[in-house]
């Protein structure tokens, strides 16, 4: 999970609060939190590979969606969860926007951008990733800021009662207890009562009255899934996922968080990964040796072996773990791309290595279409290979995610100079020079 602070990173700095924001991606969290809202999207009349639910490192309690069918879910709001019938519930409230079509004003570009540019932009910061004009973030500050991105996101005391009803039907249609979203509301139910600066975030940007929570659990407690409970698999994977989110954000915590005697998987995990934060090395490595004696089958235990071992700088010896953890997680695109990475930084100039990391990475590729770090790895590898035209082309790609549209244009530009007329890596130059004009005459 090198992705949540190391890798898979973006951070912006709002103005006014100074407070980071910063996209996590880890395969393990992505993975079971999809797995279990899956049942959801496809009662909402959606795809689940159409959806996005995406995460973001904030202390804060939120969740909105933005750019089509993109769910952004802030670590605070995990962290104030106390079980996955909570998250779930936001969740299916989230759908109800999206099914509702309350999210009508996007702007265009966000749906080409990556979810870091997607993040930017909607903190109001990131306006320059968009618009092209350098001088729109440094406008936006202050009082305006807060105000511009609430606008952005805030739903009317109507849509937010049609998510909530829709949310409810959704539960209902996919077997999940409904109480979650009562209990999680039930939390946030004093906030209508403070001044709006005072209030969460997601009482700012979702109007909560004591009438809607009423509504809300007045229905769930008609329906016969009340108090069912989840599956005791999602209980235990949701401890594990709040101990993993724990142990990278707040190592210094985690002592406190779990005691000595607390011998469970869950509270080595976090021990493991806390000391791999806080750079003790020794530490780190024997706990999670001892995890995957526990489990040596565990995708996710030896994914984080092979990233510490990297971090340590002992990439030779992370390969096998990474490799192993591929074999136990094959659709993994992020654990592919740490691999890759790793492959690269193993090697200056072996042409066969090299090779082997680009087909990784175009591998991950087919399930990571907006990564960055993808489109960046691969101009490195080509780079090194002396296949200039190709690493252009990659940078160019990585450039058009971000939103960069004039380096995006300048490196496209440069790598038609070098690729073979009528490839399919010259007729992808020229859709990145078509799609660049076409965005600029819209």
């Amino acid at each position: 999970m090198k992705q949540i602070i190391l890798l898979f990173f973006v951070s912006f700095i709002v103005s006014g609060s100074l407070r980071a924001q910063t996209i996590i991606r880890d395969t393990e969290l992505e993975s079971a939190i999809k797995a279990w809202a899956s049942p959801l999207i496809v009662a909402a009349n959606l795809s689940p590979e159409s959806v996005n639910i995406i995460f973001v490192q904030d202390s804060g309690i939120n969740a909105f969606v933005a750019g089509g069918s993109n769910i952004f879910i802030y670590t605070g709001l995990i962290e104030k969860a106390d079980n996955p019938q909570e998250i779930l519930g936001v969740i299916a409230h989230e759908l109800g926007h999206i099914s509702g079509g309350h999210l009508i004003r996007t702007h265009q570009a966000l749906r080409n951008a990556s979810y870091e540019a997607m993040l930017g932009t909607i903190l109001g910061i990131g306006a320059a990733i968009v618009t092209g004009n350098g001088g729109a973030a440094g406008a936006i500050s202050g009082a305006s800021q807060s105000t511009a991105q609430r606008n952005f996101l805030s739903h009317s005391r109507i849509h937010e009662s049609s998510a909530d009803q829709a949310a409810l039907s959704f539960l209902q249609t996919a077997q999940i207890d409904p109480e979650g979203l009562v209990t999680f509301f039930s939390k946030l139910e004093d906030q209508d009562l403070l001044p709006q600066t005072q209030q969460l975030e997601y009482v700012r940007t979702h109007p909560l009255t004591r009438n809607r929570i009423d509504a809300i659990r007045t229905r769930a407690q008609d329906s016969s899934l009340f108090k069912k409970g989840v599956p005791p698999q999602w209980t235990k994977d949701f401890d594990r996922l709040k101990a993993k989110l724990r142990g990278f954000i707040y190592p210094q915590h985690v002592e406190l968080t779990y005691s000595q005697k607390d011998t469970s998987i869950t509270a080595l995990y976090a021990r493991a990964i806390a000391d791999y934060r806080l750079n003790k090395k020794e530490e780190a490595l024997d706990k999670t040796t001892q995890l995957l004696n526990k489990e040596p089958h565990n995708p996710y235990f030896l994914e984080l072996k092979g990233q510490m071992l990297v971090d340590f700088g002992d990439i030779e010896d992370a390969l096998p773990y990474y490799k192993k953890a591929l074999k136990y997680a094959p659709y993994s695109g992020l654990i592919r791309t740490a691999y890759a990475h790793a492959l690269i930084e193993s090697t200056q100039d072996n042409p066969d290595i090299l090779t082997q990391a680009i087909t990784q990475l175009k591998k991950a590729y087919s399930t990571e279409p907006k990564s960055l770090r993808i489109q960046r790895l691969l101009g490195t590898a080509y780079g090194r290979l002396g296949q200039e035209g190709k690493a252009s082309l990659h940078l160019a790609e990585e450039a058009l995610l971000k939103g960069q549209k004039d380096y995006a244009k300048q490196r496209a530009q440069t790598a038609l100079k070098d690729i073979k007329k009528g490839s399919a890596d010259w007729y992808r130059a020229q859709d990145i020079l078509n799609l660049i004009t076409q965005n600029e005459e819209n």
